[in-house]
């Protein structure tokens, strides 16, 4: 077994944010998804959309720019961009059904070979079961990008050939980013788009669940010494 220490969630929401083009209208899930907001390149025009109704997010908010009135959907405060707007649930849900949004990000608990995505209930006694608009952003959104660990606290896999949690959403998955790879969910399966610094494909698919796929020249992670990951040369 490797002693690999993977991205932390910020670093996996900054590798994230890096992909996201310019253009782009983006929605933010509750708790890890919520971090890409803080690290979006500059220079790019990204508008930022939560689902309680908030169109043109801006980052964080901190000491005196807090409002209380003024959060996301993870219930953190944040700011707003010039020009940004407020609407009631109807509007904001109009937006994530309709096709208006290009990406959602989302959090999950598992994600399967085919892009199924479980991420609203867990066999746990006492979690509580909370979709949110989980389902809403899994099937309106073009695209829905996944943030997760590789593996759940136990050392279990959370990539699986088949879902054991309840659907969020069938085949709606297009990529995922672990603490350890970035996957895309193509037609042959799961095909891993880039690796962390260190990680093999031996080792990669021994906490994998799911058959992976991979290219000639799969991509390589790596850290700076500022703490920020980026995309290196290819890991052959």
């Amino acid at each position: 077994m490797q002693d690999i220490i993977g991205l932390t969630r910020q670093q996996i929401a900054q590798l994230l944010a890096s992909d996201i083009p310019d253009g782009a209208t983006v929605n933010l899930g509750i708790g890890m998804p919520t971090l890409v907001g803080d690290y979006l390149p500059s220079g790019r025009e990204i508008l930022l959309h939560s689902e309680n109704g908030i169109l043109g997010m801006g980052p964080a908010a901190t000491g005196n720019d807090i409002d209380p009135d003024l959060i996301n959907a993870s219930r953190q405060p944040i700011t707003l961009l010039q020009g940004a707007s407020i609407t009631e649930h109807t509007i904001s849900f109009a937006m994530m059904r309709g096709g208006h949004l290009d990406y959602a990000v989302l959090g999950a608990f598992q994600v399967s070979e085919r892009g199924d995505l479980a991420n609203w209930k867990t066999d746990a006694t006492n979690a509580i079961p909370a979709v949110g608009g989980a389902m809403d952003l899994a099937v309106g959104a073009k695209q829905v990008l996944v943030t997760m660990e590789h593996r759940g606290r136990d050392g279990t896999p959370k990539i699986l050939r088949q879902c054991t949690y309840p659907l969020t959403g069938k085949g709606v998955v297009s990529r995922i980013y672990t603490d350890l790879a970035v996957i895309d969910v193509m037609p042959v399966g799961l095909e891993v788009h880039a690796m962390k610094a260190g990680v093999t494909e031996d080792f990669l698919r021994s906490i994998t669940d799911a058959p992976l796929h991979f290219p000639q020249s799969p991509r390589t992670i790596v850290v700076d010494d500022t703490g920020v990951p980026r995309y290196a040369q290819s890991t052959r």
